[in-house]
């Protein structure tokens, strides 16, 4: 009974010794694999491109009248809406909400890219030359000294990109992320340049308090057109009464947005040029690949090994 419980241990025993035996024969191509792809994962390490991230905190505006429209909604919000409009509450963190959502969304992404002529620095480049602070372009793709696109499109698309690759590239470089606790909005563009990285995180920020700051304006000269035309329709007089009340905190909320030019987010910690890469990571790459290229010896080893007992044993 002892003998058959000590024989599967033996076994291990010698499946490990014959396991490290194997590998000990095979230590030459084990070093000449793992070499190979060390020298690989340097190389291709070294020929990818440094790239930075710049970053912004930024909070969301505080309106010193947010008080005065949430009282006035809750005390002429039912009355405006049954006039058909709509006067705010003053919640500060859904208008910081849905700023967040605009400014990642791909209508805002297009608009930005193509108001910046952005598309070549976006889709095209290929690097930095620090010396001369000049973008280098992929030549396949875009000629930068007659400015045009030379690329072999995919099938259904032209030489110049599409709106939705342009917003896709620049999605991949765009982060937005919000902080749960403090409710602060973190805002960080990576590219190969630190200096455009940096300055395009600030014209995004601007932009996107632009967009939300004109969007507002939109909205209540609408609503001030609105109840002008509906004072001269009623001839009620309390109603007249409220439609001038609710007119009034229109206009003030108007000149608050027009004299807020961080409308939708107050900038915190505004982007500086970063001076340190943030990818590629190349140790780690080196790291990885070796670790693979060792795996695979391993394994490549052990299945000659194998192969060649069998063929032994069947002989």
């Amino acid at each position: 009974m002892q003998n058959d419980l000590a024989s599967p241990l033996v076994e291990d025993e010698i499946d490990l010794k014959e396991i490290a035996v194997a590998l000990w024969r095979g230590k030459t191509i084990i070093i000449a694999i793992v070499s190979v792809c060390a020298i690989l994962a340097v190389t291709v390490a070294l020929l990818i491109p440094n790239q930075y991230k710049a970053t912004a905190l930024v909070a969301p505006a505080q309106s010193s009248s947010s008080s005065a429209l949430g009282a006035m909604a809750s005390r002429l919000g039912g009355l405006a809406t049954l006039a058909g409009i709509n006067v705010g509450s003053g919640d500060n963190v859904t208008e910081a909400q849905t700023a967040i959502e605009i400014m990642q969304s791909w209508q805002f992404i297009e608009t930005f890219v193509q108001s910046h002529n952005l598309q070549a620095a976006i889709f095209a480049a290929d690097g930095w030359n620090s010396q001369t602070n000049q973008i280098t372009f992929n030549s396949d793709i875009h000629d930068s000294e007659r400015d045009e696109w030379i690329r072999k499109p995919p099938s259904g698309k032209t030489a110049q990109p599409a709106s939705w690759e342009l917003y896709q590239e620049f999605s991949n470089r765009l982060s937005v992320s919000t902080e749960k606790t403090s409710g602060l909005i973190t805002i960080s563009i990576e590219y190969y340049s630190p200096i455009l990285a940096q300055q395009w995180v600030e014209l995004y920020i601007s932009s996107i308090n632009a967009y939300m700051r004109e969007r507002k304006l939109t909205q209540v000269n609408n609503n001030i057109d609105y109840l002008k035309a509906q004072i001269t329709k009623t001839a009620f007089a309390d109603m007249k009464e409220v439609f001038y009340q609710i007119i009034e905190e229109q206009i003030k909320s108007k000149m608050l947005a027009e004299a807020s030019p961080e409308y939708a987010f107050v900038t915190v910690n505004p982007a500086m040029v970063p001076e340190e890469k943030s990818s590629p990571k190349r140790a780690l790459i080196c790291l990885l690949v070796t670790f693979l290229g060792f795996m695979l010896a391993v394994f490549i080893v052990l299945i000659r090994h194998y192969a060649t007992s069998t063929n032994v044993d069947i002989k």
